[in-house]
């Protein structure tokens, strides 16, 4: 217990520290915002502060913070130092720079501050890499939320009935304006989110559970090591690519670029506390990783929230729980298909005022994605997994050059090249190690992941002494 009430308390002293300093750096100003001075009332409308920070929290806690979270409790309590560490240095870095540059962009996807900071090769590489995993995002977030929904219906055992109403609601959703239904939706899903975690918090503190101490030790029961496996099985909960497709929607909106400490950072810090309740509830609720392992391959990550919930909170407690892991994957899913549908319209330069414009973008990624919706679910979050980390560490690097060119001291860039640098070696080792990658030994992944983040850092070095210089 004093693990986790430590950690928690480490995520808000981190807000107020390490935030700040990290907002510092980048040195948000007066400027008139995008929101403002581009105003067309679709995607670009300004909203208010505690909005904003409900609709970035519901756009990046998709199922991420909890499944991921689940399934990175089998290594063991070595988990909680991830959640913690990874999103104060890292997640909330990351979604943090990139909301904020994308906001002195006019709003601009990452794909395009890819292009303006590392180059043309990098914005559409980026573009291509940006819509595959929103549409393997949102195809994760129709699957997910479609089998708990089963589960609490009569019409069992017929998910295709709710993935079909899923994808009816996602096409309203990325259709219409942003303040529609999502700026209106949100803020009611969000205090159902908050509940749920409050309520499976006071469960696993309350309920007679013993919640595991941290350890260093990897207690998965299937041997899989903590490098690099932990690091990408828990990625929402620590630091998401995904959120980088997301921060620059809500940065269309914001109406001071102060507001970015607490809508960009404040929000991803959110969600891990949302993800250190349900890696601490997964193993306290089933007792050791070989339980947790057992259930999440017998019932499915879905089975397994709907145990907890029934378990530490009893059926009413359950339903309010159980809504807000529904709600969480369908307001990610729907904005992951509203970024995929602006960075085609940047791509193909279609103005998105008309509808009609947003129709063609909107209907063939829709169908795409009931395709893939046939697809097997863990394979899809493999795939979506190592995407997410990888797109991580690129836009950690679009932030780095961005903190090199615009000046910022030596430290001001190394608070976002050290976990680009980090996460290089991750994405690298994952893909040359795993069964979906090349399935390559640790004696061949290990050094070369390591060489590749060192050779990473080294070009950063470089840029970094050679605009110095011209600065001089």
């Amino acid at each position: 217990m004093i693990s986790l009430l430590l950690c928690l308390a480490a995520l808000v002293i981190g807000y107020f520290t390490y935030g700040r300093l990290v907002d510092r750096m980048f040195g948000p100003d007066d400027r008139v915002t995008p929101a403002n001075r581009l105003n067309d009332g679709v995607d670009y409308v300004p909203m208010k502060k505690w909005r904003l920070f409900l609709v970035q929290l519901l756009n990046i806690a998709g199922t991420g913070p909890i499944f991921g979270p689940l399934m990175g409790a089998c290594f063991g309590p070595v988990v909680f130092l991830w959640i913690v560490l990874g999103s104060i240095l890292g997640g909330a870095v990351h979604d943090y720079m990139v909301g904020m540059i994308s906001e002195r962009h006019d709003g601009k996807s990452i794909a395009e501050l890819s292009g303006i900071y590392l180059g043309n090769g990098a914005k559409w590489g980026m573009r291509l890499f940006s819509v595959l995993l929103l549409l393997l995002t949102g195809t994760v977030f129709v699957n997910s939320p479609a089998a708990l929904i089963d589960k609490l219906t009569p019409m069992q055992n017929d998910t295709r009935i709710w993935v079909a109403v899923i994808l009816v609601y996602y096409v309203l959703a990325t259709l219409l304006p942003i303040d529609k239904i999502i700026g209106k939706l949100y803020p009611v899903f969000g205090v159902v989110l908050i509940t749920m975690a409050v309520g499976i918090l006071g469960g696993t503190l309350f309920g007679g559970y013993k919640i595991p101490e941290i350890s260093l030790q990897n207690l998965h029961p299937e041997g899989l090591s903590v490098w690099p496996f932990m690091f990408v099985t828990v990625a929402c909960g620590a630091i998401s690519g995904f959120h980088a497709t997301q921060s620059p929607m809500v940065s269309k909106c914001i109406t001071s670029e102060k507001q970015g400490h607490m809508i960009f950072y404040g929000a991803m810090l959110a969600e891990s506390v949302i993800a250190l309740v349900w890696a601490a509830g997964g193993a306290a609720f089933y007792g050791n990783t070989v339980g947790l392992n057992g259930a999440l391959s017998t019932l499915g990550q879905s089975g397994v929230v709907y145990d907890i919930s029934i378990g530490m909170l009893g059926k009413v407690g359950a339903i309010l729980a159980i809504i807000g892991v529904i709600a969480c994957p369908i307001t990610s899913g729907d904005t992951a298909f509203r970024s995929a549908r602006l960075i085609l319209a940047e791509m193909f330069h279609l103005d998105q005022k008309p509808i009609k414009n947003r129709l063609v973008v909107t209907l063939p990624l829709l169908a795409a994605a009931a395709v893939l919706t046939q697809l097997d679910f863990n394979v899809l979050w493999r795939y979506f997994s190592w995407s997410n980390q990888t797109l991580a560490m690129i836009s950690l690097w679009v932030a780095t050059a961005y903190l090199i060119r615009t000046g910022r001291s030596r430290f001001g860039s190394l608070v976002t090249a050290l976990p680009a640098t980090f996460m290089s070696a991750v994405s690298m080792t994952y893909i040359l190690m795993a069964k979906e990658g090349l399935g390559l030994g640790a004696g061949f992944a290990y050094p070369v992941g390591i060489a590749f983040a060192a050779a990473l850092f080294v070009v950063y070095m470089v840029l970094l002494k050679k605009h110095q210089r011209a600065a001089i």
